[in-house]
């Protein structure tokens, strides 16, 4: 069974990532849609409000699942006999990191390989810290995020 893990912040979900976890949906066996959790980083939205609107924005695939950890992804994919883990490229600026962290995974366990899925054009400016400055200051942003989001972010505002 070929398993993938996509990690990320997911503060929160965008259509970008959704785009980007369809079509590994496609490509692997079963993908864990992976909360990563830096415990330095202060999120707009709580682990628990994250994992809830991520796993309402995965309700349709039956091949994805949602899960956390604040530990080093490499050694959560290893955990849970994952051989992938996924990452999204939205441009070049993206290119310098990914490789980085890819030779630092690499360095921790060479029996997982890093797989990259270009944004598509529609969704490749969307970030979630571009989402939430949209939203702090009174955006709609439902048309960037999956309903799950857009109710978050309606239900903080009240």
């Amino acid at each position: 069974m070929r398993i993938a893990i996509y990690p990320g912040s997911f503060d929160p979900i965008t259509n970008g990532h959704m785009d980007i976890l369809r079509r590994a949906s496609k490509a692997f066996d079963e993908v864990i849609l992976l909360l990563a959790v830096n415990p330095s980083k202060k999120g707009n939205f709580s682990i628990s409000e994250r994992l809830e609107i991520m796993k309402k924005a995965v309700e349709e695939f039956d091949n994805v699942k949602v899960d956390f950890t604040s530990g080093l992804t490499v050694a959560y994919a290893k955990e849970h006999h994952a051989a992938f883990v996924i990452r999204g490229l939205r441009a070049v600026t993206d290119f310098e990191f990914e490789f980085q962290l890819a030779a630092a995974n690499r360095y921790v366990d060479p029996n997982i390989d890093m797989v990259f899925f270009m944004a598509g054009k529609e969704t490749s400016f969307i970030s979630s810290s571009m989402v939430n400055e949209l939203a702090k200051n009174g955006a709609d942003v439902s048309g960037l995020v999956p309903a799950s989001a857009w109710e978050a972010y309606l239900a903080k505002r009240k």
